[in-house]
């Protein structure tokens, strides 16, 4: 095609064909520029094309992140449920519970304190996405809105896992303490069916610590404060989740 377009041209300038050749010059110029439009057109669609199968890549992992992170956060609610559950139970049995319930009070405070509460969601494609500059690839602005103040969100609940923590470590530091016996309670309980303790030996009884004033503040304490996690932190964290994934 080329060969023959410069054979015309060829032959209109011999025939001093100035108009027809002008004609031909201004043709062959659009043809030029619509080729150019053409191939750019081409480019920018491909690119777009690229475009959304990364987004739709980004959106999947995504998903799969936050499906099992709300799968954590239900495991984790459940088990701090439990344990402030057994707290409040604990605290109604107590002011007239007698020594022959010591094993039913040990397994209860075993019930209640054993359990580390901490959120660990997964969250490696979205700091990926954050810390590359990649967020911008998702096209939904309220879904951008939603992930970039994810990290506040779990800043608070952080916080609050850590006051949790403090008052868990309280209560516990005074059963450790003088006045309590932790052998007791891993006897009564029997924590760890391996731990070779012999129940035959004195037991040391826990009931005048339970009885005080002091552990129940403590104990009151960190019971309000897991309640507080569910309502305050937690449930509005599940919310936000299931947002993010809608």
């Amino acid at each position: 095609m080329f060969s023959l377009m410069r054979n015309l041209r060829r032959s209109l300038i011999e025939n001093n064909s100035i108009g027809k050749y002008a004609l031909y010059a201004f043709g062959e110029v659009v043809l030029i520029v619509l080729g150019i439009l053409a191939a750019l057109w081409i480019d920018t669609w491909n690119q777009e094309r690229q475009e959304v199968k990364r987004e739709q890549f980004y959106l999947s992992g995504l998903k799969e992140e936050f499906q099992a992170s709300l799968s954590k956060l239900d495991t984790l609610m459940a088990v701090n449920r439990k344990s402030y559950r057994t707290a409040e139970d604990l605290l109604q049995r107590i002011p007239g519970a007698s020594v022959g319930e010591e094993a039913v009070l040990s397994k209860m405070l075993i019930g209640a304190l054993t359990y580390e509460i901490v959120y660990n969601p997964n969250n490696s494609l979205l700091k990926e996405l954050i810390n590359s500059g990649r967020l911008e690839t998702l096209t939904n602005p309220m879904l951008r809105r939603h992930l970039t103040s994810w990290e506040s969100f779990l800043e608070s609940v952080r916080r609050q896992e850590e006051n949790l923590r403090l008052q868990r470590q309280h209560t516990t530091d005074l059963l450790r303490g003088p006045e309590g016996s932790i052998r007791t309670i891993a006897v009564y309980s029997q924590v760890d069916p391996e731990l070779r303790l012999n129940p035959d030996e004195p037991l040391y009884s826990n009931l005048d610590l339970l009885q005080s004033r002091e552990f129940e503040n403590n104990f009151l304490l960190f019971m309000l404060d897991a309640k507080n996690m569910e309502t305050v932190h937690y449930n509005p964290l599940r919310q936000e989740i299931t947002t993010i994934l809608g």
